[in-house]
This record gives C-alpha cells, sequence and structure tokens, in this order.
C-alpha cells in the first residue's frame, strides 16, 4: 500500500473514492467506544466527519511493513460552515484547529482491514499547520475552495485568504488592503455577481497562476457596471489570467489580465 498516495486521497476530499480503493468490504474502524463494521458504515461515518468540516492529514512519523502501518499524524480540521457541535470543540465558520492523532492500520491485500485511532487533546504536541495556500494537492484544493467562496459571495470564508496588506489590480482599477477589496466587492455584489471556473492552475509556495474564466451576472438592473452596462438575468463572460503572489500562504497581490473579448449573454426568457 502506498501511503502517501493514501494521504493524497484522503486529502482530496473524495471519501467515496478512499474507501473503494485502500479499505476492504470487511473493515473495521475503532477509536475509543467507538467502531464502525464494514466499508458502507465507514464510508458513512466519514461523510458525517466531513459534512461542513475539511480534513486534512499531515503525517509526522510513518512506520510500515507488509502488513502494519503505524503513523503518527497531525489532523487540521477546517470548518466550512458553523460546528457548534463538533466532536474536538466548537467551530466557527473559518476556524480551524490541529488534533494529533496516533493511527494503526491493519493491512490485507495491499488494502486496510482494521484501523485504530487514538487522540491527543486539541493542539496538544502539534506542528505549525500547512499554510493556506500553495503548490500542495490540499493547498490546491484551498484554493478551489476560496474561489467557490467568491464566487458565492461568501465573506467570511474568502477574506481569510488575504493578507492585511493585498493589493488586487483589476486592470481600470486598483484596490488596496482586504478592506478596500470588501468595501468594494460588497457593493458590487449588490447588482452583479462574478462566478469565477477554473481551466488551469499552475501554483508553488510563492504564487499561483490561473487560468479562469469570469462571468458576471446582473441580479439587478446594473447600468453603471464598469465591465459594461447589465439588465437584471444579463451576463457577460470572457477568459482571464489572474496572477496571485502569496507571502506566508496568503494571497498578497492579484493581478488580473483579459485574455480576449467579453460577450454577452442575454437573460433567459
Amino acid at each position: 500500500m502506498n501511503y502517501q498516495k493514501y494521504v493524497e486521497l484522503f486529502n482530496s476530499g473524495n471519501d467515496e473514492a478512499l474507501v473503494e480503493t485502500y479499505f476492504t468490504e470487511d473493515t473495521v474502524f475503532s477509536g475509543g467506544a467507538r467502531a464502525f463494521h464494514g466499508a458502507n458504515e465507514l464510508l458513512k461515518f466519514l461523510r458525517w466527519a466531513h459534512d461542513g468540516i475539511r480534513e486534512i492529514l499531515r503525517p509526522q512519523v510513518v512506520a510500515q511493513n507488509d502488513d502494519h502501518i503505524l503513523a503518527e499524524i497531525d489532523i487540521d480540521f477546517h470548518a466550512l460552515v458553523d460546528k457548534p457541535d463538533f466532536q474536538f470543540k466548537p467551530l466557527q465558520k473559518g476556524e480551524m484547529i490541529t488534533v494529533k492523532f496516533f493511527v494503526v492500520y491493519y493491512l490485507r491485500d495491499g488494502k486496510v482491514c482494521h484501523l485504530k485511532a487514538s487522540t491527543w487533546p486539541v493542539e496538544v504536541g502539534v506542528s505549525k499547520p500547512t499554510p493556506k495556500l500553495g503548490g500542495t494537492l490540499e493547498q490546491r484544493q484551498s484554493f478551489v475552495e476560496y474561489t467557490q467562496a467568491f464566487s458565492n459571495a461568501d465573506f467570511d470564508c474568502f477574506m481569510q485568504y488575504y493578507n492585511d496588506d493585498v493589493v488586487c489590480e483589476l486592470g481600470s482599477m486598483t484596490l488596496e488592503g482586504k478592506d478596500g477589496i470588501a468595501t468594494f466587492y460588497r457593493e458590487m455584489f449588490k447588482t452583479v455577481r462574478e462566478t469565477l471556473t477554473i481551466h488551469q492552475l499552475v501554483a508553488d509556495e510563492n504564487g499561483i497562476a490561473a487560468d479562469m474564466t469570469t462571468q458576471f451576472t446582473a441580479i439587478e438592473n446594473a447600468p453603471n457596471f464598469v465591465v459594461g452596462p447589465l439588465q437584471k438575468g444579463e451576463s457577460i463572460r470572457g477568459r482571464v489570467f489572474v496572477h496571485y503572489v502569496l507571502r506566508e500562504g496568503k494571497i498578497s497581490r492579484i493581478a488580473v489580465a483579459r485574455a480576449g473579448e467579453m460577450s454577452r449573454l442575454q437573460a433567459a426568457t
């Protein structure tokens, strides 16, 4: 069993693929007084555990032979929604905690047939969390979540990805600081919503280059919209290249360049 690949799939959030790929049908998961028998019960548990929570494994020490994997893992739990009843401590949307786990995986034919887990108290003995954005699989996934939050006008979420002194260069204007970005988009989103669709992404710890489609859709009449006047229901769409400069895992500068002409979509009748 390739444990690194297991961790990458776990951190992708695809619980169905994880269970199908790495667990036997009769697998057993046990942690303290809790036990789940069979792949279906495990998948049900994972769906429950990840409802509103993004869970990231950060293995610290791993020992493996043909029959067992022993791992000390620091696990980051990111709250995507308010979780007042979260099992380790109440979390508000956007909060994160780290819990140290010790896990033993029993293997049969390259899959996990039994998993035992124990935990330390919250934040005790844990290592520094991985920065939000960068070039790893989980950091790239975090960027996807950033674009989704932006597209949903979820200010509480997407504003957490910026450094306080972030600068956003939009071509016709420059927005300075988190407050400047928040003020501009709160006003804009009253009449026009912007949706980002990622086509290609290149990322490392210093920056992100993204090829995206941006679509502006009027939720109210917007005759003075900076890209072009829009009637309610109308959209303007186009390809853009966006360069994000990162500092300590957060966005410090955004530069947007159009990749061709924008096209107008009429409101559905």
